[in-house]
């Protein structure tokens, strides 16, 4: 009766053959690159008639050897161009590596490649176990800005003015970048960290050898959470924020709470709201992909995977800066675009 050899086995067998080929591969290119043909492809009797005329046969080839063997090196000095294009290249081809990435990342989202309980597990540890931190900090960001805001607009006696701008602040740019900033360091360099160990410990490769493609199965899921549980994390924080701002301003400093609340009802928009919830959903997919992109291109070893974990936070931290600044002057654009300022008449 036939029995299948256990899965440790199989990928040991599979690891034995391609480091077989690729032995075979390198001295098939050494052999190449001196000009001799193949080992295999001649007999050695042939190679020495052969060798008796000429030092090195001719052969043509579909390829140049040189081309061929030293691919993407070169033996000139470096120059100015070079040393400031080099890491633009590299640049520019990461973001291309990240972009691929996620072009299967989403491909195994529509195709439902993962199952509901992988999606569960992970809603969990990123929605309900990063409560508590989300919402200390909207409680103390909108405690802090009414402390500090308070002196300059009491000095102009516009302190009831305080709820407009503090709670539209809140709800535009803290909310959504502060929670997306405690996501990426509790959730990205935990998701960054376990990835990389499953890529060191080879269980990345032992689902491709099963025929799982491990982006699709494992990157899915954690992109699914982040991109439907950050806008709500987010409304926690403006929540928290809001609560913060009004116990300080209201209980602390006596402002008139009628003229507070009327400033925020004139000044805080439905569009205002929309825009927080529209950054808070860029920013979970983005830093979802990116965390999972480190994860899975991590270095060998229990370095690599802290320096995985680290790369993880501080790239997602410039990400979630760089495109708040770009979604909030695309905010500011449409806008414009659909509800245009009255323009002022000069008598």
């Amino acid at each position: 009766m036939f029995c299948p050899l256990p899965l440790r086995e199989r990928v040991a067998a599979l690891r034995r053959r391609v480091r077989g080929a690729g032995l075979r591969r390198h001295r098939e290119a050494v052999f190449v690159r001196e000009g001799y043909p193949s080992p295999g492809s001649q007999s050695l009797a042939t190679l020495s008639r052969k060798g008796e005329g000429e030092h090195k046969p001719h052969i043509d080839l579909p390829f140049r050897p040189a081309a061929r063997y030293k691919r993407g090196m070169s033996s000139a000095p470096p120059t100015p161009t070079n040393r400031w294009t080099a890491p633009l290249a590299g640049m520019a081809v990461a973001l291309g590596d990240w972009s691929l990435f996620a072009a299967r990342a989403l491909a195994g989202v529509t195709g439902r490649a993962f199952g509901r309980r992988e999606l569960l597990r992970v809603s969990v540890e990123v929605g309900a176990n990063s409560v508590g931190v989300v919402a200390i900090t909207g409680l103390f960001i909108g405690m802090v800005l009414a402390v500090q805001a308070y002196g300059q607009f009491h000095t102009i006696g516009l302190e009831t003015s305080l709820g407009a701008v503090i709670h539209i602040s809140v709800v535009r740019e803290l909310g959504p970048v502060l929670a997306a900033v405690m996501l990426a360091g509790r959730i990205g360099s935990a998701m960054a960290a376990e990835l990389a160990t499953m890529r060191v410990t080879e269980q990345l490769d032992a689902l491709a050898c099963l025929g799982v493609d491990p982006v699709k199965y494992l990157v899915g899921p954690r992109f699914v959470a982040c991109v439907l549980l950050l806008p709500l994390l987010t409304v926690l924080a403006d929540v928290m924020g809001l609560v913060g701002s009004t116990l300080i301003c209201l209980r602390v400093y006596d402002i008139d709470g009628y003229h507070y609340w009327r400033h925020t009802r004139d000044f805080v928009k439905v569009w205002d709201v929309m825009v927080g919830l529209m950054k808070a959903v860029v920013f979970g997919g983005v830093l979802s992909l990116i965390a999972c992109h480190r994860g899975f291109n991590s270095r060998p070893g229990a370095e690599g995977v802290g320096r995985a974990a680290t790369e993880a936070f501080v790239v997602s931290f410039v990400a979630i800066l760089m495109i708040d600044f770009v979604l909030a002057m695309l905010a500011n654009s449409v806008y414009a675009l659909l509800w245009p300022p009255a323009s002022a008449k000069v008598i």
